[in-house]
């Protein structure tokens, strides 16, 4: 199998179709479902681009496109935070938390005008095992595009690890370059030299699945990862280590730059490991960041056209040869 063609990476057209075809129809991971967990309590976001939030309300958690139907500003600030109503902060209208408008100060006389028309518009929104994902218009229940990690999972207590920290990290490169990346343990050697010494490399495995990329590497004494490492479709992640996991979501900003969203989670918050748990942190981010370069120079390549594609390696690209297969079905 051939890798994809460079213009995947680089083109806008292709984006925006990636946008309108995955991202506008899967499900995709806003973080810890504690952090809507009284009411009022939301979170807000962007799924490549499109703007929505999640809110507590009394009738549980419901989600909104971040839209103000009057004029199209944003109605809440990324991040989270607490809302009795929802204020458009450009002309004031105020929705409730089922979504219905509420109050539209100085209007004037217009017969015409029926506030029910225009409540706001919403999305999907589930909990999946402490994590919170949204979907603007999903094309399958959440169960369904998790597939096998279901079963992966189901003996990982990962409901006793509690959010500790956010992490947002840009770079210069396509999603999908950052993806191929992820996906495989091929480029190990070279780009992660401290990572390659602590693991058993010949004994690195990498499986395709229902629905994720599967890979394991026996872990030398002394690395903080615990040897596996997943990948789910489109664009989420999820490694353990000793005593928590870390989660990301692989963001597009636009076609040739991305933004990954980390959470870190432990099972043990106490104030005297605080220091344990900021090594870890230091040394997940830092093996992350040496992929940075190789992406950005790969997208500088495949943006000159100076990069025919090349094979993929049976033992090594399995996962880039499914992610790079369901992009092509989600393409048609």
């Amino acid at each position: 199998m051939l890798n994809l063609a460079p213009e995947h990476y680089t083109s806008r057209d292709i984006h925006a179709r990636d946008v309108k075809r995955i991202f506008a129809t899967t499900w995709q991971l806003v973080g810890p479902a504690e952090q809507v967990s009284e009411r009022g309590d939301y979170v807000a976001t962007e799924i490549a681009g499109l703007k929505v939030f999640v809110v507590r309300t009394r009738d549980g958690l419901k989600g909104y496109r971040n839209v103000c139907r009057h004029r199209g500003a944003r109605l809440l600030p990324e991040g989270s935070g607490r809302c009795a109503t929802i204020r458009c902060p450009y002309h004031q209208w105020v929705w409730g938390d089922d979504g219905s408008l509420l109050h539209v100060p100085w209007w004037g006389d217009d017969t015409d005008f029926r506030k029910d028309d225009w409540s706001l518009a919403p999305i999907s929104v589930a909990v999946w095992r402490g994590l919170l994902f949204a979907a603007v218009e999903p094309q399958e229940p959440l169960e369904a595009q998790l597939g096998g990690l279901i079963g992966e999972l189901a003996d990982e207590p990962i409901e006793r690890y509690a959010p500790y920290r956010c992490e947002k990290l840009v770079f210069d490169a396509n999603w999908k370059l950052y993806t191929d990346n992820f996906v495989e343990g091929y480029h190990i050697p070279g780009i992660h030299p401290g990572f390659h010494q602590a693991i058993e490399f010949e004994r690195f495995e990498t499986t395709a699945c229902e629905g994720y990329v599967r890979m394991t590497a026996p872990p030398r004494e002394g690395l903080f990862y615990r040897g596996k490492w997943l990948w789910m479709w489109p664009n989420w992640t999820l490694s353990l280590f000793d005593g928590g996991m870390n989660t990301s979501r692989i963001n597009p900003i636009d076609h040739r730059s991305t933004e990954l969203i980390y959470w870190f989670w432990f099972e043990d918050l106490s104030p005297e490991h605080a220091g344990r748990r900021a090594k870890t942190i230091e040394e997940n981010l830092a093996v992350i960041r040496e992929d940075f370069e190789v992406c950005v120079e790969t997208q500088k390549n495949y943006e000159t056209e100076a990069y025919a594609p090349g094979p993929l390696s049976p033992r090594h690209e399995q996962g880039v040869a499914y992610f790079q297969n369901r992009l092509r079905e989600a393409a048609g």
